[in-house]
């Protein structure tokens, strides 16, 4: 019963938005600690070994080497994350919610309608940000258990057998809900930030001199003087912000002013520390580089460090697994892919959620990539990609926002965005460069999913379409009944259908097999808005259309699961009296068969009839008591 994508990005009325910007700061501070920026904090364990192992390609490692790349982290922190997100993309929340969807619905309602390009750059940002999903787990624990080679050479064949064990752990429990973990995130992650802050403080005073790195000059010179190599280090550097959408993608849990906090006062600085002191070691000794995070500690504290690292980076995969649940749940919601089962684990907090097909997803996918790169050097060649689109996508559409939204003149917009789009684009070139070392596992994952969401969403349009060639209006239904009144039974039917002003399937062979309708029917249309929540009081709305029936619709945001028989107990404020115990809901299930003349190329008809049969059952999905369902099957030709 999901609406096309057209008519899920509509305009609607604005909503309450239910952000936590008013409460605990402080304590939303921590929060975001520990889930915002789990991916980005795990950075130093690899970003800054493989941005100068790229400049080493050229030569021996020199202080321009070291000078040059430590400048190019600098300023990516800066310009991407600080500048880019943290002032300027934290303020076009839609309704308190952030992402790349969030945005796409922001600038389709900036726009006034749904266009073509925005919708595939929503699409395209959403599918990389996917893409990430899978690469953080593998990559982020990799590094961090690669820290026992240094313990004891003899960890050395038990490095890929431990990531195993713990990403399998770690995705086993997300059944069981995350709201107990939670908890610890932020005080691990903020004892994890004063670590690594401490380590690289310990080795600045190797060499002062390497805060001469502040002057951009060295970045410029480093990329300008180096030709490709220059580009290949950069897209390297790129690690560093890996993880600096999800400031965006997180904001509805809390709130700007936490995420700001967290970065400004503690993220940011404990990362340059680190950054600068891994720069100031290798300049002191260059052999270091073989690993300057974990050369950092001192050796007695080189254990508790890698288990310190450990659950750091078990952490950061967990706010990318939770965090593709959520934008996957947009996703349905939005008509963007088929309805899959949701499993909520906490009765409090309606964003905490599972769902198992993703979940079996997600950890396939990273066990392959632990099979296929074996170290975390080689799956940084993979890395970035994926996040380097997804940074382009979200410059793009905020473009658009600032520009339409926001109503600036065109040029300040453009001043504003345009030229950190073009960082974004040299990032993303930059990475292209390792498309055959690793670079084409999250484009050809980015691009599967594309391929999924683009079937889906034409293969329901066109099914639409279909249908509703074969379907009777519903006011030419009512007079037929009036002139020949079927036997009527006491209770209500609820009919649901995404054509209101159609007659639905179901109610169709229901009177064609029983001749028979209930005293009271309801054409219930769900409708999903492009804001994250809809007020209780905007949830419900009635109309009637004969003395037997009415027309209902329920409004619910992209970020909400729809409950059915809740939403419709609203309706007793407005005179229905519901009783669920009187009340059958009829629901039409198709069987959908390739036509012979189809609309869609043979290979997509397939592809849109293997995704409609593994969408979950809509009874399931809208929460409907099964003891009061009735479903009516069809067969349909596509």
């Amino acid at each position: 019963m999901n609406p096309t994508v057209g008519e899920a990005l509509q305009p609607a009325r604005p909503a309450v938005a239910e952000t936590p910007a008013d409460a605990n700061v402080w304590g939303l501070t921590l929060g975001s600690v520990g889930v915002v920026y789990g991916d980005i904090g795990t950075s130093p364990l690899y970003a800054f070994r493989e941005a100068v192992m790229a400049a080493a390609e050229s030569g021996p490692v020199t202080r321009d080497t070291v000078l040059g790349v430590l400048s190019m982290i600098l300023w990516a922190l800066i310009v991407v994350v600080t500048i880019k997100y943290v002032l300027i993309l934290l303020r076009a929340d839609n309704n308190g919610e952030g992402g790349t969807l969030s945005l796409t619905a922001l600038a389709t309602r900036a726009l006034g309608r749904r266009t073509p390009t925005v919708l595939l750059l929503g699409v395209i940002g959403a599918a990389m940000f996917l893409g990430d999903s899978v690469i953080t787990p593998a990559i982020s624990v990799l590094s961090a258990v690669e820290g026992l080679k240094l313990v004891t050479p003899a960890f050395e064949h038990y490095v890929i057998p431990f990531t195993v064990v713990i990403l399998i752990a770690l995705f086993a429990v997300q059944r069981r809900g995350t709201a107990k973990v939670a908890a610890f995130f932020g005080p691990v992650m903020v004892v994890w930030f004063v670590a690594i802050a401490v380590a690289g403080l310990l080795h600045v005073r190797d060499d002062p001199g390497v805060f001469a790195a502040i002057n951009p000059v060295y970045a410029i010179e480093f990329v300008s003087t180096h030709g490709k190599i220059g580009l290949m280090t950069l897209g390297a550097v790129f690690l560093v912000v890996t993880g600096g959408e999800a400031l965006y993608a997180d904001l509805g849990h809390f709130g700007r002013k936490p995420i700001q906090m967290a970065w400004l006062g503690l993220v940011l600085p404990a990362l340059l520390i680190n950054y600068f002191g891994q720069g100031a070691l290798v300049l002191a000794n260059p052999a270091a580089i073989e690993n300057p995070f974990y050369r950092l500690v001192p050796e007695a504290m080189l254990l508790p460090m890698v288990v310190l690292a450990t659950a750091a980076t078990v952490i950061a995969s967990q706010a990318v697994i939770t965090g593709a649940y959520s934008l996957v749940r947009q996703a349905i919601q939005l008509g963007l892919l088929p309805r899959l089962a949701i499993v909520h684990t906490s009765a409090e907090y309606s964003g905490q959620i599972y769902i198992p097909r993703v979940n079996t997803a997600l950890l396939i996918g990273v066990l392959l990539l632990v099979g296929l790169f074996r170290t975390s050097s080689s799956l940084a060649s993979a890395y970035g990609i994926a996040v380097a689109t997804t940074m382009v996508v979200d410059g793009l559409l905020g473009l658009i926002v600032i520009w339409k939204l926001w109503q600036w003149p065109a040029w300040k917009a453009a001043l504003l965005m345009i030229p950190l789009v073009i960082v974004d684009f040299t990032f993303f070139s930059a990475n292209m460069l390792k498309l055959m070392e690793g670079a084409w596992v999250p484009l050809l994952f980015g691009a599967a999913m594309v391929m999924q969401i683009l079937t889906w969403q034409r293969g329901t349009r066109v099914l639409s379409l279909k249908t509703r060639k074969t379907e009777v209006p519903l006011e030419t239904l009512l007079r037929s009944l009036e002139k020949k009144p079927p036997h009527m039974v006491p209770g209500t039917a609820v009919f649901l259908t995404s054509h209101p002003d159609f007659s639905p399937t179901a109610l169709l062979h229901n009177l064609n097999h029983t001749m028979v309708l209930h005293e009271h029917n309801v054409i219930l249309t769900i409708i999903t808005e492009d804001t994250p929540r809809v007020r209780e009081e905007d949830r419900v709305t009635m109309a009637p259309v004969s003395p037997h029936f009415s027309r209902v619709a329920l409004r619910f945001g992209y970020m909400e699961t729809p409950n059915v028989p809740k939403a419709l107990a609203i309706a007793r404020r407005q005179g229905w009296s519901f009783d669920i115990m009187s009340t059958s809901f009829f629901l039409s299930r198709r069987a959908l068969k390739p036509a012979p003349r189809s609309a869609l190329p043979r290979w997509q008809d397939h592809l849109f009839i293997g995704l409609a049969k593994s969408a979950s059952d809509a009874t399931d999905f809208f929460q409907i008591p099964t003891g009061r369902v009735v479903e009516v099957g069809t067969q349909v030709t596509i």
